[in-house]
């Protein structure tokens, strides 16, 4: 087998308004080096991450998963993780692992996967594509599942810059569906519906003010979930002063998410740090290649 390189962005779902249907890739992301050995091994990311049984790791039973799917068996690999996407803070990292999982799967196994593959393997694992498909294909990706069928819009040039507010606390994306209600009334639907459709709308036409006004309306799921985010109304109202247009939950949160003018971002995420001082905040550029595989020499 072919020693490779697999790396996947992060990824920030829902946008706003795009429940389960908008996601963004961001230039934070999951990197294993993969070569053929004479046993399994996963060295993870952290050196004091706990050691557990390949077995056990999710990496490896998505890679076995796929593979078993067509019928092969994977021969053992060395997996050696690095990553810089944080657990459970709502910036893809689950999404990410298992697009890896299922590229080990096909190199090491010769499957022949195609995006659409890929694409379909990890709805069908995730439960909906808005983090799995820019992850996979980077930049903003509007995408609806129906049955087997995914189809998908990719809008992979914005000319803005991200700044992430990420808070020392996980939320696990279980508990943040919790709050959320089993039925929409028709009207609100209906409202909600068209933020949402103002909010892809602008951002094809480069209107970014309107764009992020509309983030901030959504009715879908940030209202329910605003209380579970520490400093909700704080980092929206301080990332506006500073110049952003709009701000956002990430994914399913706990990290807040702010799109600001092109160029400012390392300054406005200086000036929201000195406001979090407990939080990491870092600036952000949208990540326009999605997953990668390359060949070391």
């Amino acid at each position: 087998m072919r020693k490779f390189q697999v790396s996947v962005p992060a990824s920030s779902g829902n946008v706003g308004p795009g429940f389960d249907s908008m996601g963004l890739a961001v230039n934070l992301h999951l990197t294993l080096q993969v070569e053929e050995a004479e046993q399994w091994e996963i060295v993870p990311a952290s050196s004091s991450a706990a050691v557990i049984d390949y077995k056990e790791h999710f990496i490896y039973q998505i890679a076995n998963q796929t593979a078993e799917r067509h019928q092969k068996q994977l021969p053992p690999c060395k997996v050696t993780e690095k990553s810089d996407i944080p657990l459970a803070r709502g910036l893809g990292s689950s999404a990410s692992a298992i697009l890896a999982g299922i590229e080990i799967a096909n190199q090491a196994g010769n499957l022949g996967l195609s995006n659409e593959d890929r694409l379909r393997y990890g709805t069908e694992i995730e439960g909906h594509p808005d983090n799995i498909a820019p992850a996979l294909f980077g930049g903003l990706v509007i995408s609806a599942a129906f049955d087997t069928e995914i189809e998908r819009i990719e809008i992979p040039n914005l000319d803005m810059d991200i700044v992430v507010s990420i808070p020392d606390v996980e939320l696990k994306t279980e508990a943040a569906r919790k709050v959320l209600p089993d039925h929409y009334p028709r009207n609100l639907a209906a409202s909600a519906s068209g933020v949402s459709n103002l909010v892809v709308a602008s951002l094809l036409q480069g209107d970014y003010k309107l764009a992020g006004k509309m983030m901030e309306r959504d009715l879908f799921h940030e209202p329910y979930r605003a209380e579970l985010i520490p400093n909700y109304d704080k980092i929206r109202n301080k990332a506006k002063e500073n110049g952003a247009y709009g701000s956002i939950i990430s994914g399913a949160g706990p990290t807040m998410m702010s799109f600001v003018p092109a160029g400012s971002g390392g300054e406005i995420a200086n000036n929201m740090q000195s406001v979090l001082p407990d939080y990491d905040v870092k600036p952000l550029k949208i990540d326009t290649e999605g997953l990668k595989i390359t060949y070391p020499s």
